[in-house]
């Protein structure tokens, strides 16, 4: 979920303290909650600022030279399970992710398949 843009978190804060408008008013405005128009309030008056803590969500447990790595073990053991990738990972790099983690970035971020080679196309129905 993304964040709340500054100019609205601005405008929220304003129409509380500038307008007298009450939190719950100014929530039903902005359909927002009301903790939200609190916690932006308590934001400014201990930090100043209404910009974000923190980016949402979390850094890729792969980093760059992780997911290389994989992609290279890929293509000289396809026949490796998640588990022997796992191994693997955590020997050449020290990086320990679960087996799910290692599917994940397989389907999502690498170019591969685990489906068998496809063989010859059938030229006509047998009869």
């Amino acid at each position: 979920m993304k964040a709340y843009s500054i100019d609205l978190r601005t405008k929220i804060v304003e129409s509380v303290r500038r307008r007298g408008v009450s939190t719950s008013e100014t929530a039903r405005r902005f359909r927002i909650n009301r903790s939200t128009v609190a916690r932006y309030l308590k934001q400014l008056d201990e930090g100043g600022s209404l910009i974000p803590k923190k980016a949402p969500g979390s850094p890729p447990k792969l980093d760059g030279s992780a997911m290389r790595l994989l992609e290279e073990d890929i293509k000289s053991r396809p026949w490796a399970t998640h588990k022997h990738r796992n191994e693997f990972l955590f020997a050449a790099c020290g990086v320990e992710v679960s087996e799910t983690t290692i599917c994940r970035a397989i389907k999502k971020r690498l170019p591969h398949s685990r489906k068998k080679d496809l063989q010859e196309p059938v030229r006509e129905t047998s009869g």
